[in-house]
């Protein structure tokens, strides 16, 4: 008896849906990477992407403990001699909500090229609605 190895065309993909409504993000980070990584399916396999597709609405709604929202810095770099960039995560909130969640998330897999295969599959939307009605996402509160 062997162990199961799952194969890039045996995956059956589910649509899922959460609501960031007063969740902190780092719970929500969380399970969205769980969720994306597969390990929450009994076929798992490490090295194949077998996730499931992640749809987050409300990320305006997102929230963070303590002082974060002043203290948390989020940086980025040009590539040119003094070129960093940073911005708080209050300032991040107010241009691009969905931004918190990606790069939260995006910290959680793995980096290489399976990583951004899986963080293909997260849809990060600001409201109450979003395009993907006709994949009946399953609802999973948190």
């Amino acid at each position: 008896m062997g162990t199961y190895q799952a194969k890039k065309g045996e995956v059956d993909r589910q649509w899922v849906l959460l609501d960031a409504k007063d969740v902190v993000l780092g719970k929500l980070a969380v399970q969205v990477a769980s969720i994306l990584r597969g390990k929450t399916k009994p076929e798992f396999t490490p090295h194949t992407d077998v996730g499931d597709f992640v749809v987050i609405v409300n990320a305006d709604k997102v929230k963070l403990t303590g002082n974060k929202w002043d203290q948390k810095t989020y940086y980025r770099h040009s590539g040119w001699v003094g070129g960093i960039k940073n911005v708080t995560a209050k300032d991040l909130l107010i241009k691009k909500p969905e931004e918190v969640i990606r790069r939260a998330v995006k910290g959680m897999l793995p980096k290489n090229s399976l990583g951004r295969a899986m963080f293909r599959k997260l849809k990060v939307y600001v409201g109450e609605s979003h395009p993907h009605e006709a994949q009946n996402p399953q609802v999973i509160n948190l």
